[in-house]
């Protein structure tokens, strides 16, 4: 079945079906020119997530769904589809999102999506002593010990940030979850809908050909908020994967705590940057330039985005100036939606009434959902008396600086943030001591630390630590990205005590 057939349905038990209710159906919107797309796509009912959630339970279960061999096939089946649809699904995916085709979408991104899927394979395939299963076994006791299949479907909701490689139908948390044994309904994003019909569908033809159980991968657009949240406690849902708003994420985390399911949202983080009095004396304009350029990145849409820069010391001037120059000089970037730009004009709003002072930017600006790149400016005293404001994160092209007099303010600053994704120091000579007395006030508060790099890009490479400390994730112990450490999360710990060698799963033997 292709493209233009599944458009105005959902995927459920391997069947491309028409939704049951009556809720109007929606419009993607093209951010660059503020035109709807054509066509609609639909809302779902609860009954067709009631059906979704059985299915996907029967899936679990299924004895092919059980095979190691199946599931990395699949995987890397999906990923050649995938590639052989390149042109059409990064053009998709650039008309819904306004986000460069050339390289952003059609290369980096695509790219990362197949790498991801093709890794998780590897990890699927991986039985032995060192693979995410940690295989123990003690035979003085007869008892053996791995990690395993939740045993129900994993709900995976994506952002509206990365279309391809963190979509809930093709990305990290859905090649995990898959890696690890266990079925997925996938939630399509609003803002792309297309872009996700593209991806289900090469997920559902490879699905044909692996001989997994059809429900193994289900696809749905869109539900009403409150639908969603009762799927997430519905009994044969096992886990859900989020990454987004941290509004929505607490929402979800509030659903699956309440129903005792294990969530792993990735939600909010400003990264902040503290430029030591070394590298500010030595790199000013340099360290400047390379944090306007990751601000503007993807338009300050990116979970990594360094939204604040403290610089310490005298003669940090020329940091904001540079940072200032270029980004006076970048065109408006686009943001995803109209109510995105609604948002960050509101927040920015609340910056200057708490006391930042806009040195460039500002303002939304046409046709459709762009916005001006933003720095803003504040003392650190200002920064200290209205924190909670000044400290939030801001989607969109817009960063904060903040002049600190020297190490007890920076260090001040530090203690006061709330958990991150990452953390950036830039170090220049004679920082050591400085160092020394800030990075461990760091360390505990974000998953990745840099040193004297911007922290936008995120290697997929196994040691990478993509999370951190609540609330820029619902807790610390988990990463979002890297293989094969990202698909533990989606197992649980299996012990078996006194079990027949011939009952055992085959690396348990």
């Amino acid at each position: 079945m292709r493209y233009h057939s599944v458009m105005s349905t959902i995927l459920s038990d391997g069947v491309w079906t028409r939704v049951d209710g009556d809720h109007d159906p929606f419009q993607a919107i093209d951010p660059a020119t503020g035109e709807r797309i054509d066509p609609g796509y639909p809302v779902c009912s609860w009954t067709d997530l009631d059906r979704l959630a059985v299915a996907g339970s029967r899936a679990a279960g299924h004895p092919a769904n059980q095979d190691p061999t199946r599931i990395a096939g699949f995987l890397e089946d999906y990923a050649d589809r995938l590639d052989a649809r390149r042109e059409a699904i990064a053009a998709m995916a650039h008309r819904e999102t306004g986000l460069p085709l050339e390289p952003r979408l059609r290369v980096v991104e695509f790219d990362r999506m197949l790498g991801q899927l093709r890794q998780a394979a590897a990890a699927a395939r991986d039985v032995g002593p060192d693979s995410w299963r940690s295989p123990i076994r003690d035979e003085a006791t007869g008892i053996h010990a791995d990690r395993g299949p939740l045993g129900g479907p994993v709900l995976t909701i994506g952002p509206n940030n990365f279309p391809l490689a963190f979509h809930a139908v093709s990305g990290g948390d859905f090649a995990s979850a898959i890696a690890a044994g266990n079925p997925v309904i996938a939630k399509g994003h609003p803002l792309h809908p297309g872009t996700g019909a593209m991806l289900a569908e090469c997920a559902a033809g490879a699905l044909v050909d692996s001989g997994l159980h059809p429900a193994t991968v289900q696809f749905f657009h869109h539900c009403r908020p409150e639908d969603g949240l009762r799927l997430i406690a519905h009994p044969a849902v096992a886990a859900v994967g989020f990454t987004g708003s941290r509004n929505a994420g607490l929402a979800l985390k509030a659903a699956a705590d309440a129903a005792g399911k294990p969530s792993f949202l990735e939600m909010s983080s400003v990264n902040p940057v503290f430029a030591l009095p070394g590298a500010v004396s030595a790199g000013a304009e340099e360290i400047g330039a390379a944090w306007a350029g990751s601000i503007l990145m993807g338009a300050g849409q990116f979970c990594t985005k360094p939204g604040i820069m403290i610089a310490i010391g005298d003669g940090s001037e020329p940091l904001l100036e540079a940072a200032v120059s270029a980004c006076e000089s970048a065109p408006p970037g686009i943001l995803f939606s109209a109510e995105g730009v609604a948002t960050l004009q509101s927040g920015l709003r609340e910056m200057t009434d708490a006391g930042a002072e806009v040195r460039c930017g500002g303002s939304a600006a046409g046709p459709g959902s762009r916005f001006e790149a933003t720095v803003l400016a504040v003392d650190s005293n200002r920064f200290a008396d209205r924190f909670e404001v000044l400290a939030s994160e801001r989607f969109g092209p817009v960063g904060l600086f903040v002049a600190a007099s020297g190490m007890d303010e920076a260090i001040a600053i530090a203690g006061r943030l709330e958990g991150q994704l990452t953390v950036t120091m830039y170090t220049g000579d004679g920082d050591d001591d400085a160092w020394d007395r800030l990075a461990p006030v760091l360390r505990s508060r974000c998953g990745r630390l840099l040193e004297n790099k911007m922290p936008t890009g995120v290697a997929v490479v196994p040691s990478m630590v993509h999370g951190g400390p609540y609330p820029a994730t619902g807790h610390p112990g988990f990463t979002a990205v890297g293989m094969p450490t990202s698909v533990a999360r989606f197992s649980m710990a299996r012990c078996w005590d006194g079990v027949a060698a011939g009952h055992l799963p085959s690396w348990l033997r």
